[in-house]
């Protein structure tokens, strides 16, 4: 009998494959809430509770020729193309060698040109142009790459998200935008958002297919994401993919959930941890073992003390360079 995954072309490497950077994602995160609960780091914007929608798209992804716009709670799409636990506790602990910004831009602001990562903002959906930019490119240049493009929900109702999505599908770009729906932005539920039943119905606004799909599902976001590249790759133009998500944790290290949702929601939340959902999976398809996901365990959790290590003892940015890359240098003899 067939899997669920082999009928979308995945092997049993491939999800194992996605389960350990879901895993990675998630404990990197939870190692980063105690340190800043420690005193040790200011801020944390958490994953927990999305790894699969972006680990699940990521994976329909090229990681050797795609450009990747994430938002702040991509660790499982940045992960995927390239970044490291390291890379990812030097940005937490503002280190110099921080490979988003040097130590200067607060955690979850990605960017790595080496791995396609275009860098962030804090100002939400200001990603979305970007990305529509690097499509636009992609087509004037008649080169073979896609530009794929993350958001909340909140963030949909900005105007970026509109003038973006309008331009691509204007000009039948090779951009995939991906809304994380995961309910909150912050402390206002969907309801309060957006009148619409959802946000993939905004697509056919846009003059391109939208599709809703669980968010809790690895394998379902990637069929999904995979057809969306496809259709990109054949110049069939964009795509609007809603990816239904849950998040476990308050929307910042800031925030308190306990203020606008109620005890029972967060509890049954918990049931819909994906990392639980999709091990349960690989067990039922005899892929993953309570033992090997003990020492897959035991594996992330040694890759994650020996990042927490360095990014902690790492040296700090020196204060001139404050101004690097900020002002003109003057060098040689100009």
């Amino acid at each position: 009998m067939t899997t669920r995954h082999e009928q979308v072309g995945l092997t049993n490497d491939d999800v194992l494959k996605m389960y350990e950077t879901m895993l990675l994602a998630r404990r990197i995160d939870e190692r980063m809430w105690l340190l800043n609960r420690a005193g040790k780091i200011p801020f944390v914007i958490s994953c927990q509770g999305q790894e699969a929608a972006q680990v699940g798209a990521a994976y329909a992804l090229d990681t050797e020729k795609d450009y990747i716009a994430p938002y702040y709670r991509d660790m499982g799409v940045v992960l995927h193309f390239g970044m490291t636990a390291r890379d990812l506790m030097l940005s937490a602990f503002a280190k110099a060698e921080d490979p988003n910004s040097g130590g200067r831009q607060m955690p979850g602001h990605f960017g790595q040109k080496k791995n396609r990562i275009l860098t962030g903002s804090s100002p939400v959906t200001t990603q979305v142009p970007h990305a529509v930019g690097v499509a636009l490119a992609a087509k004037i240049e008649k080169k073979d790459f896609v530009s794929f493009v993350t958001l909340g929900e909140g963030s949909s109702n900005q105007g970026d998200f509109h003038e973006g999505l309008n331009f691509a599908g204007v000009h039948k770009l090779p951009c995939i935008t991906m809304v994380e729906n995961n309910k909150y932005a912050i402390s206002v539920p969907f309801d309060r958002q957006v009148a619409s039943k959802n946000i993939a119905d905004r697509a056919i606004a846009y003059g391109m297919p939208g599709f809703e799909v669980d968010g809790k599902d690895p394998i379902e976001v990637y069929r999904v994401m995979k057809e969306a590249v496809e259709r990109a790759r054949n110049g069939e133009g964009p795509s609007l993919i809603e990816a239904v998500t849950f998040r476990l944790t308050a929307h910042s290290s800031d925030d308190d959930d306990r203020q606008y949702k109620s005890a029972e929601e967060i509890e049954e939340g918990k049931k819909l941890d994906p990392i639980l959902s999709f091990a349960a999976y690989l067990k039922e398809n005899g892929i993953l073992t309570d033992e090997s996901e003990k020492e897959l365990n035991d594996r992330i959790m040694k890759e994650v003390n020996e990042a927490t290590d360095y990014a902690e003892n790492a040296p700090y940015a020196a204060p001139e360079d404050a101004l690097k890359h900020v002002y003109a240098e003057q060098g040689g003899d100009n």
